[in-house]
Parts: structure tokens; sequence; C-alpha cells
């Protein structure tokens, strides 16, 4: 082409947790069952929205006014409630121009740093969720800027680390929670936040919160909204219904803003993300219209109530099998529904591998692991042997060697099937090297 037509961070936008399902695939025309337990689907795990959820999404749909345009923001009577579901938290007190419709927390990322100056970065959690570390990397252009998990810490942040990087880095004009988080389940204290909090005041600097799992923290976790500790700093929070009620395909998610009005430049900013959203006119209604009939419903602390309790009894299954295996390390999870792996150091190598006795399969394993870290190495060869789909951990931006699972799976024997082909899998291919 006469010029050059590729934005410079168009290499940065990868996505393990999808791209995987490509090999996965191809794998499956070659004669693989899969399990996917790449990604965080309850639906296509088995669950199933309640019924009382399905009528009010049914009684709606019967209604002529669902199927129009909305305003550019939102709902105003649904924002209207969201707003009022925030102050009652206490804390940062917002109006419904404070909250901002997305068709789904993947837009509202993309548009969150997509509206950013190209030299204002954002440093995040590692590991992180591919979304953000994509998405703030391709609208850089460089390397998305990251502040370590401690694994020995139950996947704690490091706060001398992230202090340390904000203030010695005056590009970085954002910090980025995950919380509960993803991929790791840890769940920040409130004294955490508090901490995060005086850090980005005292470097001036905004907060962004993805809480799309607020509702899920189990096993004794405590936490809180960004709105209850954000103070006088400029922050947002990135709220949905897709893992909550539980609802992917609504595509249907939100945006709270802290402390705008204080904020010439951070309100301009925010100013953008609306014009922006403008130019599509809006998001979709039938979603927007449903939230409040549905969380405003007495029945509903009951569903999140029942949820937690089952992912937490999930999450304790998994981990009293997988602890058992040497050369891992298993942080139990307390919030979301996905299990992170991490294995020793030294623990895998290139020599390692798994027998497959059908040919065509082995062979399409050898070819994807040349040339690919370690910890995608067992991925891909526990993949073609058991047919079994994680996401390696390097996928996430991070150099620990591991994987992530969901805790989905609704089909007990199917879920105990997976735990225990993992502990058998693992032991396998750790042994399998040279000389052991």
């Amino acid at each position: 082409m006469r010029r050059q037509i590729v934005h410079e961070g168009a290499e940065q936008l990868t996505y393990e947790i999808r791209e995987i399902v490509a090999v996965a695939h191809e794998f499956e025309k070659l004669g693989v069952t899969i399990t996917w337990e790449n990604i965080g689907d309850p639906i296509q795990k088995g669950e199933q929205m309640p019924t009382w959820i399905k009528e009010i999404v049914a009684d709606l749909a019967l209604e002529d006014y669902v199927y129009g345009y909305c305003n550019t923001q939102g709902i105003p009577s649904t924002r209207q409630f969201l707003a009022n579901e925030v102050n009652k938290r206490g804390g940062c007190q917002v109006t419904a121009d404070d909250i901002i419709f997305f068709n789904g927390l993947g837009d509202a990322v993309a548009r969150i740093f997509g509206a950013l100056r190209r030299e204002a970065r954002v440093i995040g959690p590692s590991p992180a969720y591919s979304t953000h570390s994509s998405a703030e990397a391709a609208h850089s252009g460089y390397e998305h800027l990251t502040y370590q998990l401690d694994a020995t810490n139950r996947w704690m942040p490091d706060l001398v680390d992230l202090e340390n990087k904000v203030k010695y880095n005056d590009s970085i004009a954002g910090i980025l929670l995950i919380n509960p988080d993803n991929p790791t389940g840890t769940v920040y204290p409130r004294e955490f936040l508090d901490k995060i909090v005086r850090i980005a005041k005292d470097t001036r600097v905004f907060i962004m919160c993805d809480e799309i799992y607020a509702h899920i923290v189990y096993n004794g976790a405590k936490t809180c909204h960004l709105s209850e500790v954000i103070d006088t700093v400029p922050g947002i929070a990135l709220r949905g219904i897709s893992k909550e009620f539980p609802w992917p395909g609504s595509r249907c998610g939100w945006i709270e803003v802290f402390n705008q009005n204080t904020n010439p430049d951070f309100k301009r900013y925010i100013s953008s993300l609306i014009n922006a959203k403008r130019l599509e006119v809006c998001s979709t209604s039938l979603p927007q219209y449903v939230i409040p009939k549905v969380i405003g419903d007495p029945r509903y602390a009951a569903h999140l109530e029942k949820r937690r309790r089952i992912f937490e009894a999930r999450a304790n299954e998994a981990c009293d099998i997988l602890q058992k295996v040497d050369g891992i390390f298993v942080n139990r999870p307390q919030g979301a529904f996905y299990l992170s792996i991490l294995f020793n150091e030294g623990v895998l190598n290139h020599q390692q591998k798994l027998p497959i006795s059908n040919h065509a399969i082995r062979h399409a394993v050898e070819e994807k692991v040349k040339n690919v870290a370690v910890d995608k190495r067992f991925v891909y060869y526990l993949l073609g042997a058991t047919g079994i789909c994680v996401v390696p951990l390097t996928g996430f931006c991070t150099g620990r060697l591991g994987f992530r699972v969901t805790l989905l799976e609704t089909d007990e024997n199917k879920r105990l099937w997976t735990w225990e082909t993992l502990v058998n899998t693992i032991k396998d291919y750790v042994n399998s090297a040279p000389g052991k």
C-alpha cells in the first residue's frame, strides 16, 4: 500500500483465552473431544439463568418500547437506579450522569483505553486479564506496564513495586485493579484498596477497577467497592451482568465514574468517552431495561448467595485435589470463578511430552510446541492428549509459568474427571523428561 495503514499497537492485540480456541477446533477435527476450560462463560458450562429472571426478560421482550434506541449513556431510569445503588454503599456519591452503558465490558475497555493520549499509560496487575493488557498496550504501541501480584501472599499486589513504578514513571496516568481478580481468584481486602488509593492520591493518577465479579466473593474473604474507598481520587469502576445473572450474551456493561467534577482534565476525558459513544448512538436497550427489575427484586440477594456457595465449594474441591501434586503451587481462590495453577521453578522444560497414540494429533501438537513458552507447551500437550482446553499463564502478561482453569463445570462427574485427569497428566508430563 502507498501508506502504512496498520496501527503501531496492532501486534499487541492478543487474547490467549480465545486464541487457544482455534487450536482446540483444529484438534477437534482430528478426533479430540474438547473439554472447554478456557473461557468464563457459565452458560456454556451448563449453568442456567434462574427462571424468574428469564420471566422478567420474556415479559419485557413483549413490550414494543424495548426495541428502540435509548439515550447515548443508557436508559435514564436504569442509570438512576444504579446511581442509587452506588450511593447506598456510602463513600463517593454519584448521579445518573456518572453512569455510562456499553455493549459489554470489552467494548468499555476498548473505548476507555482508546480515548487516552498515547503517552498516557495505565499500569495493571501481572498476571493480567488479556482484554485490559492488550487494549492498554495497543493504545500505547508498547508492552503493557505491570506491577506484580505476589503468589506467595495470596496473589496480593506488591505495593512497593506498584508505588515505585508509579512514582518514578511519569507517563503513568492511571492504576488498573481487577477485584476480584481474573485470572488468580484473589480478592483485595479493604486495607489494600486504601493503600492503592493513597498511592493514586500522592502521585495524582486515576484508578480504574474492574468489578465484574464483585458479588462472587467467598472463602471468608471481605472486600468493598471502589466507590467506598476512592475518596477524592478520580476513578472508574467497571460493572456488568454477564457473570452475575449470568447473561454473557447480553453484552451489557457499564462504568461508574467517580469525582469527575473535581478534576477538569478527567471530566474532559469522560466527556470524550460519551462523545465517542454518540457516534454509535447507544448500547443495546433490552438488557438495560431488565437490570432494575432483576437487581431490585427481593430474590436477587438469595440468587447471589447461592452462587457464592457453589463457587466456594468448587474452588475448595479443586484445590483439595490439585494440592496433592508435587511440582505445582495452588492458591485457594476467594472470588470470581477461576483457578491459577503455578509450576514450581525448574519443573518445566522443552523435553517433556505426553504420549498421544493418534499420529495426526501427535504431529499437530509437535508442530505447535516449537518455539513456545514451556507452560504453553504443556497446554498444547494437555489439549492433544486429554482434550482439556486451558489457558497458559504466560498468556496473561506474566513470566510465571502455569495455566488457568475455570470453576464453571456444572456436571459433577465431568468436573471430578477434569481435576483427576489434570492430576495424572501433570505427573506424567513432569516425569517424562529424559533422566526422570
